[in-house]
């Protein structure tokens, strides 16, 4: 039997977590995604606290004689990681293998599928997307880029058109609201229900956090993190695609788009 030949690599980059949940979470995704595109070699990769890190992958796919490869953040907003931390690690490993081409692709969000995503994850808590008589907390991270926590933001007010009786955002770090305020606030001005949406894409501290903050607030639902939901394996394919329609890769000796 015959297989098709093997397309560009993709390296897709989490944050990494102490916590095992995490990296088993993000191999599911990537499991999704091999089953996208078998033609696709896919590797796993984590800025911390897990191995193995981007560089270490990349250093492997340049021995084994990888001409080029597209780095794929596994994050939800544009912000410290992908604009500093990822940018460092590929600039150094351009320099050890200036014959890499590497393609950046885009962070996962901001986009339509992610928002399809969450409102699969609240149906999984028994949450019907777009009930008028529910107000929705939509909660991330939260960053000290304030760019990132605009995202957020903005998409709480697109998800609000939805049919929701009211969707606000909050943050678990570095930002305001929290989620308990969020939730309070809601049932204050009137809402007969309230659901936290999770906007993590694996669990682990953070997730766990804001769940008991939500839930001691009053939240009648609280959604699982995305995961291995098949819109965000979609999005991950599609996010690739468009790196490697961006223009010829970007290696110390020739620059190009995906620098």
């Amino acid at each position: 039997m015959r297989h098709p030949p093997l397309s560009v690599p993709m390296v897709a980059v989490a944050h990494g977590s102490r916590d095992p949940r995490a990296a088993a979470t993000v191999a599911a995704l990537l499991g999704a995604v091999r089953a996208r595109r078998p033609d696709v070699p896919v590797h796993a990769a984590f800025l911390d606290h897990a191995p193995p890190a981007p560089g270490r992958v990349l250093d492997g796919l340049a021995r084994d004689g990888a001409d080029e490869a597209v780095v794929l953040p596994l994050l939800l907003t544009a912000a410290y990681h992908s604009k500093t931390d990822l940018p460092g690690v590929l600039n150094r490993v351009r320099a050890r293998h200036p014959r890499l081409g590497l393609r950046t692709a885009g962070t996962l969000g901001p986009h339509p599928l992610l928002m399809a995503a969450l409102e699969h994850r609240l149906a999984d808590a028994g949450v019907e997307p777009g009930d008028p008589d529910t107000a929705v907390v939509l909660v991330s991270a939260g960053s000290s880029d304030a760019a990132a926590n605009a995202t957020v933001a903005r998409l709480a007010r697109e998800w609000r058109s939805r049919g929701w009786r009211d969707v606000v955002p909050a943050y678990a770090s570095a930002a305001g609201p929290k989620p308990g305020e969020a939730v309070a606030a809601l049932l204050g001005a009137g809402a007969p229900r309230v659901a936290l949406a999770s906007y993590f894409l694996a669990p682990g501290h953070f997730a766990d956090k804001v769940r008991a903050e939500a839930v001691a607030a009053g939240a009648a639902a609280v959604s699982p993190v995305l995961g291995a939901a098949p819109q965000v394996a979609d999005l991950i394919v599609r996010r690739y695609a468009e790196a490697l329609r961006t223009g010829r890769a970007a290696s110390a000796g020739r620059r190009g788009d995906g620098r």
